[in-house]
């Protein structure tokens, strides 16, 4: 599968994507505990940045704190996670979806002003 073919994407057509390259240029699934481990890695790389350029933390001339950085370890987050749900059995577009409607319930009033 071509990225090309993906316009616009879908959620279930990245984990098609993810997947096949992790099974057909990859060298496999790492085990799930490794990506989690991986997964914890991007996601303080996203707090690194953040803390940076929205933050008191002063930056370093080495730095990579763009907003394209930040682009680049988010989409990072997103696709290690989608490759724990693909190894796991789980349809993030289901997952996605019940979760919007949970917090869509539950929140519904949450932030109305108080007389």
């Amino acid at each position: 599968m071509k990225t090309d073919d993906l316009n616009p994407l879908t959620i279930s057509g990245f984990q098609e994507l993810v997947d096949t390259w992790i099974r057909s240029t990859g060298k496999g699934y790492f085990s799930p505990l490794t990506n989690m481990a991986i997964l914890a890695e991007e996601t303080g790389e996203v707090a690194r940045i953040m803390a940076r350029r929205f933050g008191d933390q002063t930056s370093k001339p080495s730095d990579r704190d763009s907003l394209e950085a930040l682009a680049e370890e988010l989409a990072d987050v997103i696709r290690v996670a989608t490759a724990i749900a693909n190894q796991t059995g789980i349809d993030l577009t289901r997952a996605l979806l019940a979760k919007h409607d949970k917090i869509a319930s539950r929140d519904a009033h949450r932030h109305d002003r108080q007389a």
